[in-house]
């Protein structure tokens, strides 16, 4: 039996994930997108920062990104990053025990301090 390394959920199988499709789960309070892409899977914040819209996971899959299906923002998959160098969104662990998809996903800290 493997030893699924700490603060990772189980979220999916692998083989219920089409590719390059997203679908939507929820880590205790934390929404996320989770999308197959050429036998990697990726696991990001759901909501767009540009309005707050929790459709991340309907976007399409574009030269490594997701694609905002409100507004056309795009995220890389790996880094989360918006035009390759603004932060954007949250990307999360992704861990695979043979067909069992797990995430470590964290509750993003607000800083009500100016």
């Amino acid at each position: 039996m493997t030893q699924i390394p700490d603060g990772f959920k189980k979220i999916c199988k692998k083989s219920n994930l089409k590719d390059r499709q997203g679908k939507r789960y929820f880590v205790e309070d934390v929404d996320i997108a989770v999308f197959l892409v050429d036998g990697e899977i990726y696991a990001v914040s759901n909501v767009c920062p540009h309005q707050h819209a929790a459709v991340l996971y309907d976007g399409f899959i574009e030269n490594g990104c997701v694609v905002c299906p409100s507004h056309g923002w795009e995220f890389d998959l790996k880094t989360g990053k918006q035009g390759g160098v603004r932060k954007g969104i949250d990307t999360y662990e992704v861990f695979i025990d043979n067909d069992d998809v797990y995430v470590k996903a964290f509750e993003k800290a607000v800083n009500w301090n100016f």
